[in-house]
């Protein structure tokens, strides 16, 4: 059973689909990641794009640990009835759950993010994960937003878009994760 690790819902139960199509984010792996974000100060206030959430639990994770608001999108018809379950069961009024596909959402009317996470299933194409980051890095990131992208240990690294740059990277068994920032040169002026 996956529950929250940390924070004001710690304990509390994240529901997940019936079924195989979705990859649940290991505890271990959910900790170290958070650690590193928490490390970064990059949860307090932050406005979460949780893409290919599955059951959501990265993108409540985060606002347990203090994040503003989030939005989960995935395609999946369980995946989405499982969020919404989940943000039911733990009253979270400053989420929103979109079904619908990623790229398609991308290229909507844009919204301005802190943490990003990209958690894909593990047959999604490097093009198509491409794709994605250069949605992202042309409106949807704010001056010094993470994007946090989880694959297979197998995976070869993201290409970046030149708006972000490589923060951090690491293995967790099966597991890789790489944390990408907004390049302080490509940061819009305040």
């Amino acid at each position: 059973m996956t529950r929250v690790i940390a924070g004001t819902h710690r304990g509390r139960r994240i529901h997940t689909p019936k079924g195989s199509a979705t990859r649940p984010t290991s505890e271990r792996s959910r900790e170290a990641l958070f650690s590193a974000l928490v490390a970064r100060g990059a949860l307090d206030g932050a406005r979460v794009l949780d893409l290919y959430a599955g059951s959501g639990a990265l993108g409540i994770e985060a606002l347990s640990r203090g994040a503003a608001s989030a939005t989960l999108v995935d395609t999946d018809r369980g995946a989405v009835a499982a969020m919404r379950r989940t943000v039911a069961d733990l009253r979270l009024s400053q989420v929103t759950v979109q079904q619908r596909d990623v790229r398609a959402y991308l290229r909507g009317v844009p919204r301005e993010h802190d943490l990003v996470f990209i958690d894909p299933p593990y047959d999604v194409g490097e093009e198509v994960i491409e794709e994605v980051l250069a949605l992202l890095a042309r409106h949807w990131l704010a001056g010094e937003a993470l994007v946090v992208v989880e694959r297979s240990a197998r995976s070869p690294e993201p290409t970046w878009p030149l708006r972000l740059e490589l923060a951090q990277a690491r293995n967790y068994g099966e597991t890789a994760i790489w944390i990408a920032a907004v390049r302080d040169d490509e940061a819009p002026a305040q």
